[in-house]
């Protein structure tokens, strides 16, 4: 498969096309050097585009890297410090790089939101926070109540003790509402519809005081631990539809 075949794979259940508001220029950022010949034959997936996963990329002889925060956001940047680092060890080792935003967030079934809701079993699945007209989130209802320090260790496992939670609401959950990443502005929309915990990346000091007067529990589970959820659910796609070899390229931030 060329570099010009996964583009099509990608987007063809990854539809960019149907998230135009989405400003971080969504698909391939950087081409290889023969897209429409070369063969793909083992592709790296991380949260970011940053110089650590691309060189550990390289170290693992990678063709491409596949994340969820890119290189771009919508304007043009100069080719300059670590921005040109980046770019020029993906060029000096031939590594095309793709990107996926919103489009992963919301992904149903591969994205961040949807594979955090698939961890905790949600059931009664409806979309979720709205961001510039699009629905990036999920929410519904627990199989059984949980305390927000058993959600925290579902979702989060061995990073459990690193969630910042603010345990506003009932001792037992039965509702939740998720959006992954930089989402604490969206705890008003849970408040609104009344779920009893938004799960979330980060929380922000003006967040806490709303949470507390409107009775919600909120789990902020980091924004990277987050948004491993989508990466990775892509990553076990492609190796199990097409036999293209994968490697995970971690570099947590602790935030």
């Amino acid at each position: 498969m060329t570099l010009t075949e996964l583009n099509l794979w990608f987007n063809s259940f990854l539809k960019i096309e149907d998230y135009p508001a989405d400003p971080s220029m969504n698909g391939i950022q950087v081409q290889n050097s023969a897209p429409d010949e070369k063969q793909i034959k083992k592709a790296a997936f991380a949260v970011d585009a940053c110089l650590e996963t691309i060189e550990k990329a390289a170290g693992q002889n990678a063709d491409i890297l596949f994340v969820h925060h890119g290189l771009f956001w919508g304007s043009a940047i100069p080719l300059t410090g670590s921005h040109y680092d980046r770019i020029n060890a993906l060029i000096k080792n031939d590594i095309a790089l793709f990107a996926c935003h919103i489009p992963l967030d919301a992904n149903n079934p591969y994205g961040n939101n949807y594979g955090m809701a698939e961890r905790l079993g949600l059931q009664e699945k409806t979309g979720f926070g709205i961001w510039r007209g699009m629905s990036i989130g999920v929410a519904g209802v627990l199989p059984e109540p949980l305390t927000c320090r058993q959600i925290a260790e579902k979702l989060l496992g061995g990073n459990a003790e690193d969630a910042k939670i603010l345990p506003f609401g009932p001792e037992l959950i039965k509702s939740v509402a998720i959006v992954s990443g930089g989402a604490g502005d969206d705890v008003d929309q849970a408040i609104e519809a009344g779920y009893d915990c938004y799960i979330t990346g980060e929380i922000g000091h003006e967040q806490y005081h709303p949470a507390k007067e409107a009775g919600i529990n909120v789990i902020a589970g980091g924004h990277y631990n987050t948004e491993v959820y989508g990466p990775s659910l892509v990553m076990q796609k492609l190796r199990k539809e097409t036999g293209i070899e994968t490697v995970w390229v971690s570099a947590p931030t602790g935030l």
